[in-house]
């Protein structure tokens, strides 16, 4: 059931990226600022107002902290990992 959150969010979304956040996070918002800066567009969903969401995707995922980025460009999403693996992530893309 857990990746089947993580696919819903992605079908229903229209942009290059989903994330996962929280408030408070540095690294959430560092990370919006890169995808702002190479002009990506993201679909975000903040855990503290999604209860119960944090748990299925540390379920789907293993990664326990925020944020939780996917790549979903290519019409599936593809688990890129937090702020440090999308930076290295999209440089090599670039």
């Amino acid at each position: 059931m857990s990746e089947a959150v993580i696919l819903e969010h992605a079908s229903q979304s229209d942009t290059d990226f989903l994330i996962y956040t929280g408030n408070f996070c540095g690294y959430c918002r560092a990370l919006k600022n890169l995808l702002n800066r190479n002009k990506l567009s993201y679909t975000e969903f903040n855990f503290d107002e999604h209860a119960g969401m944090r748990k299925a995707v540390i379920q789907a995922t293993g990664h326990r902290t925020v944020p939780v980025v996917f790549d979903i460009r290519e019409n599936q999403a593809m688990f890129i990992g937090g702020f440090d693996e999308t930076n290295r992530y999209l440089r090599k893309r670039s």
